[in-house]
């Protein structure tokens, strides 16, 4: 296939077409550098091409990456804040869930949705490797209204 035209494969992990970064920056109205940027902040993880290491985005990822977006730029976070946020903050209130009251993670709040979606299926679409809640597990939960030493 000739560089530069739209490619989408079919099949991608979520049940539904791929999609190569180009096509996904027009969808998201975004520049290339920022959805990649997106990626090393460690808010999305496209699968990749086997053969060319080429970045494939599923509907999954490009809602994810429109929301990410949102949140920065219409709420005004910053990538740390939003990290923070991924961290603190339950799932349905990061990515706006509709039906929240009727997931199993909303039931137990106090769990991170990939910890109820080993025992119980929860109304999120996407799999939970390539979630930006996932994906920043291991980031320190840190107090962020504690006091700090007057000096």
């Amino acid at each position: 296939m000739p560089r530069g035209k739209n490619k989408r494969i079919r099949g991608g992990g979520d049940g539904g077409d791929l999609y190569l970064i180009n096509e996904v920056s027009r969808v998201v109205n975004l520049s290339q550098k920022r959805i990649r940027e997106y990626e090393k902040e460690g808010f999305i993880k496209p699968l990749r091409e086997k053969n060319t290491n080429n970045r494939l985005y599923s509907n999954f990822d490009v809602t994810q990456i429109g929301r990410i977006n949102s949140l920065i730029h219409e709420r005004g976070f910053t990538l740390a804040c939003l990290r923070n946020l991924i961290v603190l903050a339950p799932c349905w209130n990061i990515f706006d869930c509709q039906d929240k009251e009727t997931c199993p993670a909303f039931q137990l709040p106090w769990r991170p949705c990939y910890e109820v979606r080993e025992y119980q299926e929860t109304l999120c679409n996407g799999p939970c490797p390539r979630c930006a809640v996932y994906l920043n597990r291991h980031v320190k939960k840190e107090k962020i209204l504690e006091k700090t030493p007057s000096v």
